[in-house]
């Protein structure tokens, strides 16, 4: 009678899962095409420039600058 007890955890769903995954990887998608999308056209800067490190220093500098 334990037995059948322990085999009846709760299973989870795959959408579930699936939800798990792809949030993530939206939310990382969502801050790529974010920083371009600021950067390139609003910006008028190159693409080659956003994902360089000194242009993000130069942004946190400038937003926690004493």
């Amino acid at each position: 009678m334990s037995e059948s007890k322990e085999n009846n955890r709760p299973r989870t769903s795959g959408w579930k899962i699936t939800l798990r995954i792809m949030v993530p990887v939206l939310m990382v998608l969502a801050l790529f095409g974010g920083m371009t999308f600021g950067y390139v056209v609003l910006g008028k800067q190159e693409l080659s420039e956003v994902f360089e490190w000194s242009t993000w220093r130069h942004v946190y500098d400038l937003i926690f600058a004493p």
